[in-house]
């Protein structure tokens, strides 16, 4: 696998091998791109935001979702890595790699290890995705072999939960 350049994004996007939905050039990265957050739900408080800013108590599990809309062709993949200003806050995360074949907004799941509230404003940056080029095309893609999380759009914290 390579990781691709901001000039390797642009250049898939123009080929339609990848669509970022919502796509603001200024969240391109040299090599990456930073999703935004659309919403934040704090499961255990039964709070859910989509506009505004909600705080994070300390000691608190929560899940942010994309305003990004992204969909891969079976030749990209990606990782994602929580932005280093939030880290730098007490947020950790252990987030996975985009399959290829994945469409849908992205569910991002996080913790407040801080002994103080974080803020959270919709529309700020949360993680960067960093896209790799597959060496080889899958045998099968992301919606054949599993596709639970296929075109979700929403925080999205079961298989197959229906929108909010």
């Amino acid at each position: 696998m390579s990781v691709l350049s901001d000039k390797d994004i642009i250049e898939l996007m123009e080929k339609k091998e990848l669509l970022i939905d919502n796509f603001n050039s200024e969240n391109l990265t040299p090599n990456g791109y930073d999703l935004t957050i659309d919403e934040v739900v704090i499961p255990s408080l039964n709070k859910r935001i989509t506009e505004g800013v909600i705080s994070i108590p300390p000691m608190m599990w929560f899940a942010v979702s994309t305003k990004e809309y992204v969909k891969f062709s079976g030749k990209i993949t990606a990782q994602l890595w929580i932005r280093t200003t939030w880290a730098r806050k007490g947020i950790l995360s252990s987030f996975g790699k985009i399959d290829a074949g994945f469409e849908g907004s992205l569910t991002l799941c996080a913790f407040n290890s801080s002994n103080k509230d974080v803020e959270i404003t919709i529309g700020n940056s949360f993680a960067q995705m960093v896209l790799e080029r597959l060496h080889s095309a899958p045998e099968f893609l992301y919606e054949q072999r599993s596709g639970s999380y296929q075109k979700q759009k929403g925080v999205r914290l079961k298989k197959n939960e229906p929108e909010q």
